[in-house]
């Protein structure tokens, strides 16, 4: 693989982490995990870097975790890094998805402190039907930003969704064409960066202040039931199915 897999860029304050693996569809492995783990970790103390801005390309965001990359480690490993780094980092966060977001794609959305997406970008969240469940503290924040019905009916069906009803479901900002989205973002990137550093970072503190606990516990008990439902019969059976590229066949499971 690539060691390029996340690209860097520090312009007018902003920091672009850009996901770079075209080749699997940006495909999220622990080697990219690791990385965006180590980048956020050091912008904290870097007083250069004012913003965070997460893309992909116009084509995909992400296609959420890569299904060959093995089980997952816990929160220990590079993925859990990856969560509680973003989920704890002291400055904003600017998402631009872009063509592809799913799984990972759409629920580290929940953490960003503002989201642009392209009008034809198609979300899922897939993971009752590979047989685990939700993960990133999704089961916490979708049904206060969604409602819970929206929500049982993204989580528990992992129908793809549009940009529009991803906006309405209050994952997204704002919404426009593709090939505009990552110039649209990026200046409302640099915009917040151009304001007073440590005002922002008090307001981002207060805004996540009441959650943050919540955030937290929901994060280690989701990773506690994937990790266990990630080694079960179901699990095996829909990646199976993944790998033979068939549907996968649940009816004498209980």
């Amino acid at each position: 693989m690539s060691a390029n897999v996340i690209q860097t860029e520090l312009v007018d304050g902003v920091l672009t982490l850009r996901l770079n693996r075209p080749e699997k569809r940006n495909a999220m492995s622990r080697v990219m995990y690791a990385s965006l783990a180590d980048h956020l970790e050091a912008a904290r103390s870097d007083d250069a870097i004012r913003v965070v801005l997460l893309a992909g390309s116009q084509e995909c965001f992400t296609s959420g975790g890569d299904l060959k990359d093995g089980p997952i480690e816990g929160l220990d490993g590079p993925l859990g890094r990856f969560m509680r780094g973003l989920a704890l980092f002291p400055k904003p966060v600017v998402a631009a998805p872009c063509g592809l977001a799913v799984g990972i794609g759409v629920t580290l959305l929940l953490h960003c402190d503002l989201v642009y997406a392209g009008e034809q970008t198609t979300f899922r969240l897939p993971f009752v039907a590979l047989g685990v469940c939700p993960e990133f503290a999704s089961s916490f924040l979708l049904p206060r930003l969604a409602g819970h019905l929206r929500a049982s009916e993204l989580l528990l069906t992992g129908e793809a969704f549009d940009a529009t009803a991803a906006r309405e479901a209050g994952l997204v900002n704002e919404t426009l064409p593709n090939d505009q989205l990552e110039e649209y973002a990026r200046a409302r990137a640099a915009y917040v960066a151009s304001q007073p550093p440590r005002s922002v970072r008090t307001t981002k503190q207060l805004l996540k202040r009441a959650r943050s606990p919540g955030i937290l516990d929901a994060i280690e008990v989701e990773m506690e039931h994937l990790l266990r439902l990630q080694q079960g019969a179901e699990a095996r059976e829909a990646l199976a199915a993944f790998q033979e590229r068939r549907r996968p066949n649940f009816a004498d499971f209980r």
